[in-house]
């Protein structure tokens, strides 16, 4: 009787696509968590947790995304590392000067705290207005099904 084991990809194996997701009047939260998973690779069968198998993801019209709730003026706060060096900007205010750093941001609270997270991060590619320069890859379009908000 032959041994059989479990199935473990290779990176030689790993097929990658690219996708073009269009955020104009998305929800932040589940924009984030698709382009997560289609970095991360758990829409594949041959998904593994240890193995980079994500597509690459391409994010367009980030200024265009949409927040629920009071969400526009919740602070976000980052710290030099010097002393009193703790900056705070409204999520409104980012989203008007950089609209990128928004959704990689909410993107990068979704993908494991590892190596792997931070080379799966590397996948995401993110830009303010309608126009990308990755078309030489020939990128599909993702169509992301919400209830309307």
């Amino acid at each position: 009787m032959p041994k059989t084991g479990t199935y473990s990809p290779k990176p030689g194996e790993i097929e990658r696509h690219w996708h073009v997701i269009d955020a104009n009047d998305i929800v932040l939260g589940r924009l984030a968590s698709q382009a997560a998973t289609l970095l991360r690779g758990k829409h594949k069968p041959q998904f593994a947790l240890h193995v980079d198998t994500g597509d690459f993801v391409v994010v367009v019209n980030a200024e265009k995304v949409a927040l629920t709730g009071a969400k526009l003026n919740d602070l976000r706060y980052r710290h030099s590392g010097y002393p009193g060096g703790l900056s705070s900007r409204t999520v409104g205010q980012l989203l008007e000067t950089k609209p990128e750093r928004v959704i990689e941001l909410a993107v990068r609270g979704m993908l494991p705290k590892t190596t792997l997270g931070r080379a799966q991060l590397k996948k995401l590619k993110v830009y303010a207005g309608p126009d990308h320069p990755h078309a030489a890859q020939k990128p599909q379009p993702f169509e992301i099904k919400q209830v309307s908000q």
